[in-house]
């Protein structure tokens, strides 16, 4: 007696109803997916706009059209990215590099409105800048929360890539948790990873969860790889536009020392008692900086910033934040076989 392996093609063939009901099922999912997708669209790219920006050019004149001459000093100067309007009356969040050092915005809204756009804040460490337009009445975006998003989960992030306007790509979180450096040089923590599209232009704009709820500002793309894109947590983002949408700027801490990781060997590790076999040995203290005005020295080794591990220098940039400004904080550091605890007033970090 021989036993047949019918493959499910086989079997669905002795039963007509069975592929063609299969075939509805796939095409209800397909429809059901496209239909969420259109649904965010239409809720979400009426708030999306696209932010022309003029540059100074080298001679201090604001270009605004080509010039003739073939003089690189006379040539335009321009960009353009995304935002999203966050408010009825005007106020729009975008990336700070898109519009950093700009010496004028204009917005131009999903129906072909223009405005001149004026800078609330604008905070490189975070990529993340607020502008204003004087309009009231604006559909405004409504901003979700990105604390209980998942990998795996549908997202369509929408934007103006190249200047096409309200361009709509979909993808998924691809990850959570990651970590990216912006223009300023500090690390921004749990960034969001997906592989929705992100070019040229589609900066500043939302990346929006399957109900229309902004869940992300995107921020990068990784050019030479496929599918790396990252956007920052609209949780971080609606604290720092509160900040800037107040003071104009975020607040961060400075002790005026320049470091790199050291490994700490074993036995001092186990010497002291220590949480850690990394720290950051001081290379450079700037006078009259807060830390030297503490007594650190170049090669005193810093473990602990009060009471938490620090491995490295993002570590001491992520507690450096606003609320340790003119604050007596305890370094642990080691100094030759010594451990020693230093107490640090940071200063506030200003623009340099």
């Amino acid at each position: 007696m021989k036993l047949l392996a019918l493959s499910g093609s086989a079997v669905d063939q002795g039963k007509p109803g069975v592929s063609q009901n299969r075939v509805s099922g796939d095409l209800a999912v397909l429809d059901a997916y496209s239909a969420a997708v259109i649904n965010v669209v239409d809720k979400v790219s009426p708030t999306v706009v696209k932010i022309d920006v003029a540059h100074h050019s080298r001679r201090g004149r604001r270009l605004r059209r080509p010039m003739h001459s073939g003089s690189q000093d006379e040539r335009r100067i321009s960009g353009s990215g995304s935002g999203i309007i966050f408010t009825p009356d005007g106020f729009i969040l975008t990336n700070s590099h898109v519009i950093h050092r700009a010496a004028g915005l204009d917005v131009v809204l999903s129906d072909g409105a223009t405005f001149k756009a004026e800078l609330v804040g604008d905070d490189p460490y975070t990529d993340l800048a607020v502008v204003r337009v004087n309009a009231n009445g604006l559909p405004a975006a409504i901003l979700g929360d990105s604390q209980g998003i998942r990998i795996g989960q549908l997202v369509i992030a929408i934007g103006n890539p190249y200047g096409f306007q309200a361009t709509v790509t979909a993808g998924v979180i691809s990850a959570l948790g990651r970590s990216l450096r912006a223009a300023g040089g500090r690390l921004i923590d749990n960034v969001i990873q997906t592989d929705a599209a992100l070019n040229p232009g589609n900066s500043g704009g939302p990346l929006v969860n399957s109900r229309g709820e902004v869940i992300g500002i995107n921020t990068a793309a990784i050019p030479w790889a496929q599918g790396i894109c990252f956007s920052i947590p609209i949780n971080a983002a609606k604290t720092i536009a509160a900040r800037l949408m107040k003071d104009g700027r975020v607040s961060r801490a400075y002790l005026g020392i320049a470091g790199q990781v050291l490994p700490i060997a074993r036995s001092a590790v186990r010497e002291h008692q220590l949480s850690s076999e990394r720290g950051v040995m001081i290379a450079h203290v700037e006078r009259s900086a807060p830390a030297d005005r503490a007594g650190l020295l170049v090669g005193d080794v810093v473990v602990e910033f009060d009471g938490h591990r620090v491995e490295s220098i993002d570590d001491l940039q992520r507690y450096l934040d606003n609320e340790a400004i003119d604050r007596g904080v305890k370094l642990t550091i080691l100094r030759m076989e010594r451990k020693l605890s230093v107490a640090v007033v940071p200063s506030e970090l200003t623009s340099r």
